[in-house]
């Protein structure tokens, strides 16, 4: 935390030291002044806390740090902190304070979420991908709270890596700071065009790891699969991995796995190639025309089944949207296929159109029927042929009954 407060200071233009008035001056307070000073930054010392005293009593003893202007603020309340952002915008130099405001909320390129358990390497996979300490590390489990959106740039393509907390089982999450925490997580599996998800070769695939990968499913977003700390497993543990990966995540065909070491950097290099093709993937442009014909030669192939004895027509198909790509399907008894068959569909389109790294969704649409809804009224012909069909049966029943 103290190289990421010094990282953050190195970068800035100005700095503000926020101290205790409740709590009084103390040697921390004076530690940190000192390393403000001999980074030759504008400082502004603003005194928190004063809600209920005298401002000018509270922040007397603060004017032995010697950095400046001091601000008594109550942050709780907004008492004085105009006044404080006013002093800082000053503080600025005139190209800052010149420069263009890019909004917070604007996402440049594309926006890739790392997800995965507590402790599997999210963080350290992050710091590799863009090459230094940029999110904080550690090996207790928990030390990421919220997600936390890191943009850079690689061979000219922009993407916003967002470091997400751990999530664990539900009933091991207390409420809390860390219930708040999985919710962002989870949020962020929305906000993202591809997810990373990041397991634990040295722990194997879990059932949470799986759980994880059906909320990314439910959400229809790509996803790159990262096996993490593969270095230092054994032949028979890496065969292992490779069976619970096909066990647990049977239902992730469409994903790449990629066996990587965040630590030492294996294999991390390529995890940017999966994301750009399940990104473009995701996003591609299916023309009608093609989909039609793709459509027509899968039911060539495999014929949908019977239902009630009447064979399901699957007529013309288009595309319905991006990310995941939708492709609906119009046709008559649609919504009777199996889910087999829908499968089998998905599976097509995606071999067909090379739609590897995103799940494919196929929508079954059918005509109302305009006379469904209308009483079918006989005719008198109709009514005396009903009739006599009726009395023969009767007759019929009779004669058996009496041959008995």
């Amino acid at each position: 935390m103290h190289e990421q407060a010094r990282a953050a200071i190195a970068e800035a233009d100005a700095a503000v030291l926020l101290v205790d008035a409740s709590a009084g001056l103390n040697a921390a307070d004076e530690a940190i002044a000192e390393e403000l000073r001999r980074a030759g930054l504008p400082v502004l010392l603003a005194v928190n806390k004063v809600d209920g005293l005298d401002p000018r009593l509270a922040s007397a003893e603060f004017h032995a740090l010697g950095i400046g202007e001091v601000h008594p603020i109550a942050a709780r309340r907004g008492q004085g902190v105009p006044a404080l952002l006013d002093a800082v915008l000053a503080a600025l130099p005139a190209e800052a304070r010149a420069a263009p405001a890019e909004p917070a909320e604007a996402e440049e390129g594309v926006p890739v979420a790392v997800i995965g358990r507590p402790n599997v390497g999210k963080s350290t996979l992050i710091n590799r991908l863009f090459g230094e300490a940029r999110v904080l590390v550690y090996d207790a489990p928990g030390t990421t709270r919220d997600s936390i959106a890191v943009p850079f740039e690689r061979d000219g393509q922009r993407y916003t890596l967002i470091d997400t907390a751990g999530v664990r089982r539900r009933s091991q999450v207390p409420e809390g700071v860390e219930k708040l925490s999985v919710v962002k997580s989870l949020e962020a599996i929305e906000r993202a065009s591809v997810v990373l998800l990041v397991t634990d070769a040295q722990e194997g695939i879990t059932e949470q790891d799986a759980r994880l990968a059906g909320h990314v499913l439910q959400a229809g977003r790509a996803l790159v699969v990262v096996i993490n700390k593969w270095d230092g497993l054994g032949p028979e543990q890496r065969r292992k991995v490779r069976r619970d990966l096909d066990l647990r995540f049977a239902f992730l065909g469409f994903a790449r796995h990629h066996f990587v070491s965040a630590r030492h950097g294996t294999g991390v290099g390529l995890l940017l190639g999966s994301v750009d093709r399940a990104h473009a993937a995701a996003h591609r442009d299916l023309p009608t025309p093609a989909l039609n014909e793709a459509l027509h030669e899968a039911v060539a192939a495999h014929q949908p089944p019977l239902v009630r004895g009447r064979r399901v027509k699957l007529r013309y198909a288009h595309q319905g949207g991006h990310n995941p790509p939708v492709i609906v399907v119009h046709g008559n008894q649609v919504q009777r296929l199996p889910a087999a068959y829908v499968r089998y569909l998905e599976n097509f389109f995606r071999e067909r159109f090379d739609l590897y790294g995103t799940p494919v969704r196929v929508e079954c649409r059918t005509g109302e029927n305009p006379f469904a809804h209308k009483p079918n009224r006989l005719t008198e012909r109709q009514r005396r042929h009903r009739q006599r069909l009726i009395r023969h049966a009767k007759r019929s029943k009779k004669k058996k009954r009496a041959r008995r």
